[in-house]
């Protein structure tokens, strides 16, 4: 019976890195997503960290990616396509992937 238990743990623990991973995968993509959207607007430095906060907030607002991308697209208005942005997003993804894989 220990080893039934011991398997059902170490599942709830590798679900738990994987959600917690996620999230931080997230997190970090929305950070770099708002930093290159600052980027597009022509803001650095604090104004561009602010921003980025911004975005990462954004994503709280409702489930799924939707509510990032409509406030990046419409802050980019005129600045930068759908496709540009939904291509960012997914870049965004995949570099926060590497750098949280490599730390």
């Amino acid at each position: 019976m220990n080893s039934l238990s011991d398997r059902a743990k170490a599942h709830e623990a590798e679900f738990k890195h994987r959600e917690e991973m996620e999230f931080r995968v997230t997190a970090r993509r929305n950070r770099l997503f708002g930093l290159w959207a600052a980027s597009v607007q022509g803001l650095s430095g604090e104004a561009a960290d602010s921003y980025a906060l911004l975005v990462i907030a954004a994503d709280f607002q409702a489930p799924g990616d939707e509510d990032v991308i409509a406030k990046v697209r419409a802050d980019l208005a005129g600045k930068a396509s759908d496709a540009e942005v939904r291509a960012e997003l997914d870049r965004a993804a995949a570099e926060a992937r590497r750098q949280l894989a490599a730390s």
